[in-house]
């Protein structure tokens, strides 16, 4: 009868010792770096929304200024308006000229004070969509820096795989601690 014996080298068993406890360790870390990959994906969304509504505060507060300029350009003009028909009427002989001067005076009054509360309404509204963009804007910074942990924390866990250095993988958690309380501090002031 002949038996195959199989005798494994030196080097098999301790490779196959490794891959039996290290099968433990790189599944703790793929899902570990496949969670910190969707975290941070969303972090990164997130820090992505914060910039595109405060861009979209800041470009309402730039129309409103400038509509804001428009009316205010135009106030002055009806003031020249009225301050020349107002001189006009005092150098005027002719009474129905002076009647009709005055009223045309304080026509081009009245149109400024109607243009005077546009413009002042476009002003406020500039100043809220300003105050609007800040406050969009506020976590992103915070967002930022939680971004750069989880990804120190995905390049921590990916040369735990490679070294089985197991602190690395205890700092790999701690970056992703850090990085997910800032991110939930992002929006908390």
């Amino acid at each position: 009868m002949s038996e195959e014996y199989e005798v494994p080298a030196p080097h098999e068993h301790h490779i196959e010792h490794e891959a039996h406890g290290g099968v433990a360790l790189s599944q703790q870390v793929a899902i570990f770096t496949a969670v910190l990959a969707t975290l941070g994906a969303i972090v990164s969304y997130l820090g992505g929304h914060t910039q595109n509504e405060a861009l979209y505060y800041k470009n309402d507060a730039v129309l409103n200024r400038t509509l804001a300029a428009d009316q205010w350009a135009f106030y002055q003009a009806k003031a020249i308006k009225q301050q020349i028909v107002e001189a006009e009427a005092e150098t005027a002989a002719d009474t129905n000229r002076i009647a009709e001067l005055k009223a045309r005076a304080a026509k081009y009054a009245a149109e400024k004070d109607e243009i005077q509360q546009k413009a002042d309404a476009l002003d406020a509204a500039a100043e809220k969509s300003n105050h609007q963009a800040e406050h969009a804007l506020h976590p992103h910074e915070r967002l930022a820096l939680a971004m750069t942990l989880i990804q120190i924390s995905i390049s921590a866990a990916s040369i735990t795989a490679l070294t089985r250095r197991r602190w690395l993988f205890g700092l790999a958690g701690i970056s992703a601690a850090a990085g997910i309380a800032i991110w939930v501090l992002a929006f908390a002031a």
